[in-house]
């Protein structure tokens, strides 16, 4: 199963939050509190994001966290990447890996097609998809038909 870490989980939830209100800079604290998350995990999450560049803190009584550009320029691929990492389905769809089956394997090509796949994806949804509350419709037209998945001719 891929599944993504609940710290991950957590930041999307803390962005949306942010996003839903961009007019202020919002406190640890008052996030934690608005989310239902423990402030320590909060804290945690909030600096990962100001350390990628998805946020930006300031100190003092008018200070907190605020996005560090428009919710529409964020995607969710940003966030998972400030806390896990790239997204890569396997070691060796990333970069070219330390594998001992780079010879004799015959599929990392296709996964690093399947990683691209998920990556396009990701990096079409935006933190103001993810901030909006309204229910999605199904069927939901994905948004990936511009990523080939043929072999290179």
């Amino acid at each position: 199963m891929l599944k993504l870490s609940r710290l991950t989980d957590y930041a999307a939830v803390v962005m949306a939050q942010i996003a839903r209100h961009p007019e202020q800079p919002h406190a640890a604290a008052e996030l934690a509190e608005a989310v239902q998350v423990p402030h320590p995990t909060v804290s945690k999450t909030l600096k990962m994001l100001v350390r990628a560049g998805l946020l930006e803190s300031r100190r003092g009584a008018q200070g907190g966290y605020s996005l560090a550009r428009p919710a529409s320029q964020i995607t969710a691929g940003d966030i998972i990447a400030a806390i896990e990492g790239p997204v890569a389905m396997t070691e060796c769809s990333q970069a070219e890996g330390d594998c001992e089956l780079v010879d004799t394997c015959g599929v990392s090509d296709n996964w690093q097609r399947v990683s691209l796949a998920m990556q396009t994806l990701l990096h079409s949804v935006t933190l103001a998809h993810l901030a909006d509350t309204t229910p999605i419709k199904l069927p939901v037209q994905l948004p990936i038909q511009g990523v080939s998945l043929a072999a290179e001719a």
